[in-house]
Parts: C-alpha cells; sequence; structure tokens
C-alpha cells in the first residue's frame, strides 16, 4: 500500500513539474519574434544587434526578390531583385521593437537610393520587412519621427514592406565579423560607413 501512494505521489509530482516546464516553455516561446532589417552590406548589420541584450540570434541573408534559393553572386548581379539583409530572432520581454529600429537607423543612411556607402545597386537598399501589423505601424512612427528630426537634408528613402521569404547567406558570410575582424574592420572603414555613422550620431 505504501508503494503505491509513494508512486503514485511521485508521478503526481514529476506530471506537475512536465506540465510546468512545457507552460513556461510556451510563455518563452511567446515572447520569442522575429525582426528582418535591410541596411546595405549585411556583414556590417550583425554586429550592432549581436551586443544588443534580449537579441537570440541573427541571420544574414536575402530577401525582397522572386528567384528562390539565390546565391551571392546572384544576388550580387542585382538582377534577382533580392536584397541583403538579417534576421532578427528576439525576446520581446527583453528588448523592444523600437529599440531594434533605433539601432537600425542608427546603422545605416535611410537617404541613399539603391545603395549604402561604396555598395550600389538594388541589393544594397534599405527596407524594414515588417512580421506583423504592431511592427508596421511602429516602424512607420520611427521612420516619421526621424523625418521631422531635422537630422537630414534629404528625403529618407527606406521602404516599410510586408515580410518576404528570407533565404540564409552561404555560411562565410554569417557573423563574418567575428571571423574575419581585419577585413571587416577595414571594409566598413572603407566604404565610408563608419566615418558617416561616427559624422551623424556622435
Amino acid at each position: 500500500m505504501k508503494k503505491i501512494l509513494y508512486f503514485s505521489l511521485l508521478f503526481i509530482f514529476l506530471f506537475s513539474f512536465y506540465a510546468n516546464s512545457k507552460e513556461k516553455e510556451k510563455v518563452l516561446m511567446e515572447e520569442i519574434e522575429k525582426a528582418t532589417f535591410a541596411g546595405g552590406c549585411f556583414w556590417c548589420m550583425e554586429q550592432p544587434f549581436q551586443e544588443l541584450k534580449g537579441v537570440l540570434s541573427t541571420t544574414v541573408g536575402y530577401t525582397g526578390g522572386e528567384k528562390k534559393n539565390p546565391t551571392y553572386e546572384e544576388v550580387s548581379s542585382g538582377l534577382t531583385g533580392h536584397t541583403e539583409a538579417i534576421e532578427i530572432r528576439y525576446d520581446a520581454s527583453l528588448v523592444t521593437y523600437e529599440k531594434l529600429l533605433e539601432i537600425f537607423w542608427r546603422n545605416i543612411d535611410p537617404t541613399a537610393f539603391n545603395q549604402q556607402f561604396a555598395d550600389r545597386g538594388t541589393q544594397y537598399r534599405t527596407a524594414i520587412f515588417y512580421h506583423t501589423e504592431e511592427q508596421r505601424q511602429l516602424a512607420e512612427i520611427s521612420k516619421q519621427t526621424l523625418e521631422k528630426s531635422g537630422k537630414y537634408n534629404k528625403p529618407i528613402v527606406t521602404k516599410i514592406l510586408p515580410v518576404q521569404e528570407f533565404y540564409k547567406a552561404e555560411d562565410y558570410h554569417q557573423n563574418y565579423y567575428k571571423k574575419n575582424p581585419l577585413h571587416y574592420k577595414l571594409y566598413k572603414k572603407g566604404s565610408g560607413r563608419e566615418d558617416y555613422l561616427k559624422k551623424t550620431w556622435e
């Protein structure tokens, strides 16, 4: 009898623990969201987001075009319709979408049409690809706020668009700033991005 009671209590405890764990996991999963931005060369977009508390992962890739599973060479031709972009998974309980938007704007030139710094072509156009209606509204507000700030003497041309299929770039592009730090720093400086951002925001 004691054994039956013991195993019954053990079963109840384990079931309760499992149920609570699943509930916590469900809550945590509900807090994880995605954001997608195009900010020119995707090498330069990972570091500022990865340094942000609440960002769980970043993936660079291609979006905005029609071609399925494009390669870097194909996107670089400017003929696929895709732009280089970054997909971010973040914990919405730790970092807000508004904060991600702030980081995005502070790492691009939003007045440059179909280019970013030394890179020219539609594959380097800037855009915010929203995943939800709330993201769209927040993106519109942030863009309007920046337009009214007087920081730029040219129109902001960054588009706000519904998210499209995102294709992960080749492995050697992922975390490029960590894998090739010297070349990354030389590129960021040589492209004009580093000096522009310092001049604009510091």
